[in-house]
């Protein structure tokens, strides 16, 4: 519970990779190597992506398409209207048409006969009694401005006479048609002229049936597309998902011991779970996101500028203001999501220290300062976290107002231009569904931007992986069985070139013997059956296995000749059965039984509910350490291997599960070569050698009492653990000897 800053843990206790904001390293590099994984899917990906453009494509087409059903249903609601009231004034009978073109009401115009019907006095009642009532009803509903006024009525007979259409008549008065169409929109008056005086005209349904079928049509192929590019990209991606994991799972396989001594058990787990799963949501959703935006924004624009250029000035002048708030907001909010997500590292670390600690915590009166550390820790997380959410919120209420305002000034220039332009309602629907269209590509392209660098990040780390450097096979020797005959010729060997553990270990054992290997932690051991093993190769010197250096043998075939019986047992979540029979994987049942018996394993497992079909939880957390142990030497037993290596196998048990592990050991290692490593001294009495190390070289070696009897480095080790002598006596007598 130290008060010093420790680094982000998760719940495998290494520090947890935050998806928002991890950048690759090499961007470039890494997108280079991606797409060459991808190469055999490279067909697919493509397809996928017409796909994906065809769908766009069908998608922008719409609104466009739907604009012709709204003008064709505005255009004959005009046409319907114009019918209604301007046909019924410029239309007379043949009695009223015959009066107009006579003299002299041939030579009046039509602001003449509105003064007279206007005028109060004595002639110009006489007067207006004599204008033809047709005349009076048609100049009632015309509009009073100086062209009609200025018409004469026998102009405006001969045009009503002899014109079939409102456009004929107008062109026959010889003015323009604005007179009669002030109210209809310029998109529309040419298909207003064209009304008959004698056919009533109807909204086109017919054509706006086709135009439904045509969008009907439009939006399910863009539907199939959509779905066919998003069921090819999940299959890519689960596919490029497997390979990642099968070739991390042969790589694991590959790869040097001295790599899992750097990398914890969290990191790779991480690889195969975490960067793995980015990688294969980045390919099914963002790889397919980026491609329909880009295609989206570009389409949309398209359409825009055909529209109406002047009004895509209006909607895109929105996006830079957008993109440099955005970025003013990232700035300033970046610091404190990463101050949130170091704190969250904290937070959890701190929990799971505690959690796991508990019994720790409790004996040691820690609840307090847990408490306190961890009120440290949540404050400064719930600070970052407010503000960095804060900053965060600003993004969208932001973007929204200058869109908003962008949307507006559209709607109002789009409202001019149809009044006083040549644009149509059905062109100003259409732009405005744009105009939403064009928006939302705009923020996904800037999302995907972030999750293509989390992708990135998250391959480099994978690629990283498959590139560590191998294993490398310096032999290819395989035989079926051996002696057992090891020997150890001057060798020396250090993890690293300034850190030298072995430094000239020399030793002859012969088949069947038994050698025991002690001294103080830190003598190296294990690393001896380490390079036995040839988990790491030796610095110099030589190790031979019945004659022949073991750099001449594969690693298997030297390793299938190998078993081993470590302190830390390792089992997992099967049947006991199962679990033994990993020793060797074609063993029978009654193999696997008998094996259990020499391992004196039997008599426990069968009074387990199931006996051998006693199924291991993920922990082996429901059977004992010493069960555990006889299992693991059982496991030994069956695979019959030639060399036997059994390190620290009964330190962690009491004393009868220790004499019951004796037992097993004794029977496993019955006309074997065995190597036991041991601090209890007690269990290798009865060693054919035992060898004693201290800082890398043999100080003593020889059998038990041959050893006790001179007195040296193992009769102190001995005497401290069964006569009751202090360290610090054994320290003063090792230096009083130079040992």
């Amino acid at each position: 519970m130290s008060n010093t800053t420790r680094p982000p843990k998760g719940p495998m206790g290494v520090g947890m990779r935050m998806g928002g904001g991890e950048k690759a390293k090499d961007f470039k590099g890494t997108s280079a190597k991606l797409l060459k994984y991808m190469r055999s899917d490279i067909l697919v990906i493509i397809i996928a992506f017409i796909l994906a453009i065809g769908g766009v494509v069908a998608t922008i087409t719409v609104p466009d398409v739907l604009s012709g059903a709204t003008d064709v249903l505005v255009e004959g609601a005009m046409k319907k209207t114009v019918y209604k009231t301007v046909v019924p004034m410029l239309k007379f009978d043949d009695k009223t048409l015959t009066i107009m073109e006579s003299s002299p009401y041939c030579y009046f115009s039509i602001g003449d006969i509105r003064n007279i019907l206007n005028d109060d006095s004595e002639d110009s009642s006489d007067m207006s009694e004599q204008i033809p009532q047709g005349v009076k009803d048609a100049l009632q509903s015309m509009p009073s401005n100086d062209d009609i006024d200025g018409i004469k009525l026998g102009a405006l007979a001969y045009a009503s006479k002899n014109s079939n259409t409102i456009g004929e008549f107008i062109d026959k008065l010889g003015i323009d048609a604005s007179v009669f169409l002030s109210k209809v929109p310029e998109a529309y008056r040419d298909q207003v002229k064209s009304v008959s005086f004698d056919e009533k005209p109807e909204i086109d349904f017919d054509a706006i049936a086709k135009i439904a079928l045509k969008l009907i049509l439009l939006v399910v192929s863009s539907g199939i597309m959509a779905y066919l590019q998003g069921f090819l990209l999940s299959g890519v991606a689960q596919k490029i998902s497997y390979r990642f994991r099968r070739d991390l799972n042969e790589k694991i396989d590959k790869l040097p011991l001295k790599f899992y001594d750097k990398t914890t058990n969290g990191e790779v787990m991480s690889l195969i779970t975490n960067d793995i799963d980015t990688i294969a949501t980045s390919l099914n959703q963002s790889m397919s996101q980026l491609l329909t935006s880009v295609t989206t924004v570009i389409g949309v624009l398209i359409m825009m500028l055909k529209i109406s250029p002047l009004m895509t000035l209006i909607a895109v002048v929105s996006v830079p203001i957008m993109l440099v708030i955005a970025m003013i907001i990232i700035k300033n909010s970046q610091k404190y999501f990463k101050r949130q997500q170091e704190y969250l590292g904290h937070v959890n670390g701190q929990i799971e220290e505690m959690f796991s600690g508990q019994n720790v915590v409790k004996l040691f009166n820690g609840e307090e300062k847990s408490i306190e550390e961890f009120k440290k820790y949540n404050d400064e997380l719930y600070s970052s976290a407010w503000t960095s959410q804060f900053f965060s919120g600003l993004m969208q209420p932001t973007a929204k107002v200058i869109g908003n305002l962008s949307f507006v000034g559209v709607c109002i220039l789009g409202g001019y231009l149809v009044v006083k332009g040549p644009l149509g309602v059905g062109n100003i629907q259409a732009f405005v569904q744009y105009v939403k269209q064009f928006n939302q590509p705009i923020t996904q392209l800037a999302s995907v931007a972030n999750t293509f660098q989390s992708t990135m990040a998250a391959a480099e780390r994978v690629f990283a992986f498959l590139e560590e450097e191998e294993e490398q096979e310096s032999g290819q020797l395989t035989v079926e069985r051996i002696n057992g005959d090891v020997d150890f010729e001057h060798v020396k060997f250090g993890y690293s070139d300034d850190k030298i553990i072995i430094n000239d270990f020399t030793s002859h054992v012969k088949s069947g013997q038994r050698v025991a290997i002690v001294g103080p932690t830190g003598a190296g051991k294990t690393t001896i059956v380490k390079l036995l093993m040839r988990y790491y190769d030796v610095n110099s010197g030589d190790i031979f296995v019945d004659g022949k250096n073991i750099k001449d043998y594969s690693r298997a075939g030297l390793r299938k000749h190998i078993g081993m019986v470590l302190q830390d047992t390792w089992l997992y979540n099967d049947t006991i059965m199962e679990n033994i029979r990993y020793g060797r994987l074609d063993a029978t049942d009654e193999e696997v039984i008998r094996a259990s018996k020499l391992a004196c394993a039997d008599h426990f497992i069968q009074i387990l509910p199931n006996g051998y079909n006693f199924v291991i939880d993920a922990d082996a957390s429901n059977i004992s350490q010493g069960q555990k142990q006889l299992l693991t030497i059982a496991r030994a037993i069956l695979a019959d291997c030639e060399i036997m290596i059994l390190d620290e196998a009964t330190s962690l048990v009491d004393t009868r599960t220790e004499m019951l592990i004796q037992q097993a050991m004794n029977t496993l290692m019955q006309g074997r070569t065995s190597f036991v490593i041991a601090h209890r001294l007690s269990t290798i009495k009865d060693a054919d050698n035992i060898l004693v190390l201290k800082d890398g070289d043999i100080v003593e070696q020889g059998r038990h009492e041959e050893l006790l009897a001179k007195g040296g480095f193992y009769a102190e080790l001995y005497n401290a653990q069964f006569l009751g002598i202090s360290i610090d006596e054994i320290d003063k007598t090792l230096n009083s000897k130079n040992l």
